[in-house]
């Protein structure tokens, strides 16, 4: 379900809650916002998240007008706390998502929501600590290996922008990484993707793997695609490439998305070396979970494991992908229950 609320309702009021039977300050809220969606849910006693709501980014101001939206819509009169996890980094006082035009202050959400304790993470930490928690039917493999218990596991994913974490396991605790890793330098493979990337190199100060492996990148993809393959581009959006390209009626779109396909899978490799990742590697983000059997019959697991001498190592490491439409939330649960201050 997505709604959509161009204005926000007053602040919450201290009334019974329905959801949990309890006052204003019983009810834990999780969210998960990216550069186009964002996502919210309530806890139950058990911690699992309920009544999940997906509202566009662009359709407020910042976060508290989305949170007070959902909160209005699940009659849910206030909250004691919340977990948000969010496609930015959160170490400053004030967040700016990389990708939208959100920007605030976290001790503003937390005095205008009247939370006794806010946690703020990274999107890909709460994905990163979702991966122990997650059930095989969430998940698709494709390719083989088989996932070592208890080693590191890693995550990386395209949606609005490309995002990269992970998690090890130490003394009886799943901890997860906060970074940056979409961010890092992107580089060729091949012959044709250093012309591709050289073309990059023209127009971008730094191209990393942001700039072309995610939604917001497509687009400049299949522009230099086209020019390397010597074809001639129109201009698309990100939706009508993947659109074209799914349905086989157009030459260019497959070629691009077997392109976009490779170079995640030569990332997703990367980061399986780095983090030494045998519990497996996970894509999420909002892009390759619709591509379905295109994903599995594309090049990427085949670029997972082109890494010379060190090609059987990765070829015993699964690779799957994330099909839960929401697990950013279940990490972002897991770490309000574990924050160090409690609950």
């Amino acid at each position: 379900m997505e709604s959509t609320h161009p204005s926000s309702p007053s602040t919450p009021t201290n009334a019974a809650d329905p959801a949990t039977g309890a006052g204003r300050s019983a009810a834990l809220l999780v969210a998960d916002i990216g550069g186009t969606r964002a996502r919210f849910a309530l806890l139950d006693e058990h911690g699992t998240p309920q009544r999940v709501r997906i509202f566009a980014v662009a359709d407020f101001a910042g976060p508290i007008e989305a949170i007070e939206a959902y909160l209005a819509e699940v009659a849910c009169p206030g909250l004691r706390a919340a977990a948000i996890a969010l496609a930015a980094p959160v170490h400053e006082q004030v967040i700016r998502l990389t990708n939208a035009g959100w920007s605030f202050a976290r001790e503003e959400i937390k005095s205008r929501l009247g939370l006794s304790r806010l946690l703020l993470l990274n999107d890909f930490t709460a994905l990163a600590l979702s991966l122990p928690r997650l059930a095989p039917r969430d998940l698709q493999q494709v390719g083989g290996g088989t996932s070592v218990a208890l080693a590191p596991k890693a995550v990386l994913g395209p949606g609005t922008g490309l995002g990269v974490s992970g998690v090890i396991f130490d003394r009886g605790h799943w901890l997860a990484l906060s970074g940056e890793g979409g961010h890092g330098s992107l580089a060729p493979a091949d012959g044709r993707e250093a012309a591709i990337l050289g073309l990059a190199w023209r127009e971008l100060q730094h191209v990393s793997g942001e700039r072309l492996i995610s939604g917001s990148g497509l687009p400049l993809l299949h522009r230099l695609v086209a020019e390397v393959d010597g074809r001639a581009s129109e201009s698309l959006t990100t939706a009508e490439i993947v659109t074209r390209a799914l349905s086989n009626e157009d030459v260019q779109c497959s070629a691009v998305l077997d392109t976009f396909c490779a170079m995640l899978g030569s990332l997703a490799g990367n980061l399986a070396l780095t983090l030494g990742a045998q519990g497996g590697v996970y894509i999420g983000g909002g892009i390759i979970p619709r591509l379905g059997e295109r994903f599995a019959r594309s090049p990427f697991r085949a670029r997972f494991e082109t890494k010379g001498r060190f090609a059987a190592y990765l070829a015993a490491i699964p690779t799957y992908v994330m099909l839960s439409p929401t697990p950013a939330l279940l990490g972002a649960a897991h770490a309000l229950a574990e924050s160090e201050d409690g609950l």
